[in-house]
């Protein structure tokens, strides 16, 4: 730092009113970090959607219409699983009303289970199997966290959706300014790395849009290959759950919660053959995507070797969550580029001499 005492002072200024934005900002900031990540990502296809370069800075059509497809994307599956809930819920709501009559019967499946068939039943029975059983049951269901759990859970929810809003404005105004943002990203990296910080902003942005089109590579072909098996094993609706099970995908591993619990569906009806060759395949198969493919897509994409790719992408999200499954790729490809010109700087010297 300059020994200047006015540039002093204009820095450590500088740097409170930076800190003090962060603060301000803190509980934005994810929402800040994922509509650059989806700017990054659909950025080619708004390009193809401007008209002339002259509308760069104005809110176009192009950015409505992609933003306003990205929300329906988005909250699709999301409204629909919300209204599948419901519909479960006023059912269920049936069902205990039913049950402080009569009780609940135990499935006929659930005493074919192995090892924990009789254990089951006998649980069952003493849970919901009888009028003066489920009315304890509900009582105690009343008097506890549920009431509570339930109004957490809207609040959530609600939390979530103005946030999702947020998000969406956010990308609206990246797009609009994206050019010249661009621009400042561009220029800043230069000042810090020199003519070299081009080329790390450019890796960063590309392993960005890789992890993406990876995510939907590996959601598509993982979607497709389990509704196959799904249909193959006798579910109902495979075609559904081959879609879900795509959407799962997208994340790592988070596919086996579908596949796995359709395995379950299918032992508790008996065909435990069925059941377990499907959690095998799906076993097999999130693996070989999650382990193997993923990370070469993404790694190829910008040279990143592919030890370095598969460390980024869980490590990235065990620090960041979700988001880090596209900073984690990002932050590998730029410290690898970083690590290359360092190299090449010492072996320059060696190689002259």
């Amino acid at each position: 730092m300059s020994n200047n005492p006015e540039v002093r002072a204009r820095f450590i200024g500088g740097l409170l009113l930076l800190l003090l934005g962060g603060w301000v900002l803190h509980g934005f900031l994810g929402l800040l970090a994922w509509a650059v990540v989806l700017a990054i990502s659909t950025w080619p296809v708004y390009q193809r959607l401007l008209i002339s370069n002259d509308r760069h800075g104005k809110i176009t059509w192009g950015a409505w219409g992609l933003t306003l497809l990205i929300g329906a994307v988005i909250l699709a599956p999301l409204s629909y699983g919300l209204i599948r809930l419901a519909q479960e819920a006023q059912s269920l709501g049936q069902l205990l009303t039913d049950a402080q009559h009569v009780g609940i019967a135990p499935p006929v499946w659930l005493e074919t289970l192995p090892v924990i068939g009789s254990w089951a039943k006998e649980n069952w029975m003493n849970v919901l199997g009888s009028s003066e059983a489920a009315n304890e049951s509900l009582h105690w269901l009343s008097s506890g966290g549920a009431v509570s759990y339930t109004k957490d859970f809207a609040g959530q929810l609600l939390h979530r959706f103005f946030g999702f809003l947020t998000l969406l404005l956010v990308l609206l105004f990246v797009y609009q300014h994206g050019d010249n943002l661009g621009r400042q990203v561009l220029a800043s990296s230069r000042k810090l790395f020199g003519e070299k910080g081009l080329r790390y902003t450019l890796h960063a942005t590309d392993a960005v849009r890789s992890t993406v089109n990876g995510m939907v590579l590996i959601g598509l072909g993982k979607g497709l290959l389990m509704g196959i098996a799904y249909a193959i094993a006798g579910l109902s609706h495979p075609a559904m759950l081959g879609a879900l099970t795509g959407v799962f995908a997208m994340i790592p591993y988070a596919a086996k919660l579908i596949f796995g619990v359709c395995a379950l569906v299918l032992a508790a009806q008996g065909h435990a053959t069925a059941a377990g060759g499907l959690f095998v395949y799906g076993m097999i198969l999130t693996l070989v995507a999650d382990n193997y493919v993923r990370p070469a897509l993404i790694g190829g994409a910008v040279k990143l070797p592919f030890v370095w790719t598969l460390l980024g992408i869980f490590g990235g999200m065990e620090t960041f969550g979700l988001l880090g499954l596209f900073l984690g790729p990002a932050l590998m490809a730029v410290l690898m580029s970083i690590w290359r010109d360092w190299v090449a700087d010492i072996e320059k010297p060696q190689a002259s001499a």
